[in-house]
């Protein structure tokens, strides 16, 4: 029993990580009506950027956050506004193709610069602290990590709902063109949205990278476990995503008990199974 519930906290921890992943993709879908296949790349982009923050400035993860979050959001503004706003709105292919190319100049530039070897952010003192609840043994890290991943959606859903930037979003998504003719410029809310979904992946990426080593080519499962949050909860719902991430990283742990090694394996089909019961997600609407 006492097993069972350290496993069950563990995976709902580690799901409220991937749910993070996956939170800027649900907000570039629910926005733009766009995929990012380079969003796990740009994730592995952000753990480098900490990376090298932290050698040049000798600080810690969590301060070199204070420099890496406005570098995030200055980059995808400018990719937004440079690069992607040619193909938002045109045909889904084409966005597809443009994120996808540029997923592959992403993880050959990473391992031109970094080389192929792995590497990790290192966590300090809080590594190996751990507390206990009734018996259950909890790390302090990952309840850290966690703690974020629901203040940080949690934000982002207030930033959508209840503020002007988000009605603006809003009205984008559910009609650009009225949008437009009441004044909204679509083309730069879109660099200021992907602004913000290039901050919350500098900040998925250290929470990621203080736990797992990464490399160059560690975004497609990024993007995987991503994209699987955000269909499973519902494409677009804030806390569907969230969810979508609790039942992977569950269903990851409690595989690996019963295979080790397979865990991913197990998440996967935790997957499959639940959009073959509920294809719209956990949250989304049935078509009529």
């Amino acid at each position: 029993m006492q097993i069972a519930a350290e496993t069950l906290l563990n995976g709902l921890m580690l799901g409220a990580l991937y749910a993070l992943f996956g939170l800027g993709l649900s907000l570039s879908v629910g926005v733009m009506r766009m995929i990012n296949i380079a969003h796990g790349d740009l994730i592995v982009v952000g753990a480098y950027l900490t990376s090298v923050v932290m050698s040049a400035a000798g600080v810690g993860a969590f301060t070199a956050l204070l420099v890496v979050i406005p570098m995030m959001f200055a980059l995808g503004w400018i990719l937004q506004i440079t690069l992607l706003n040619r193909v938002v709105g045109r045909d889904a292919l084409a966005p597809l193709l443009l994120t996808f190319g540029l997923s592959i100049v992403l993880q050959n530039l990473l391992q031109e610069i970094f080389t192929a070897d792995t590497r990790s952010l290192q966590a300090g003192d809080l590594a190996g602290l751990g507390f206990n609840v009734l018996g259950v043994s909890i790390g302090v890290l990952p309840f850290l990590s966690a703690l974020g991943s629901i203040a940080l959606l949690g934000a982002t859903h207030w930033l959508v709902e209840h503020t002007h930037f988000g009605r603006q979003a809003r009205a984008v998504s559910d009609d650009p063109g009225t949008a437009r003719l009441v004044g909204v410029n679509d083309r730069r809310l879109f660099g200021m949205v992907t602004g913000v979904i290039f901050s919350m992946i500098g900040v998925a990426a250290v929470l990621y990278a203080l736990r797992t080593p990464f490399s160059p080519m560690a975004g497609p499962e990024r993007l995987l476990y991503s994209f699987e949050a955000v269909v499973l909860g519902g494409l677009g719902n804030i806390w569907g995503t969230f969810f979508g991430g609790l039942v992977i990283g569950v269903a990851q742990l409690f595989g690996a008990k019963i295979a080790s090694g397979l865990g991913p394996f197990f998440g996967h089909l935790a997957f499959l199974v639940a959009l073959l019961a509920r294809p719209q997600g956990l949250f989304g609407k049935a078509q009529s």
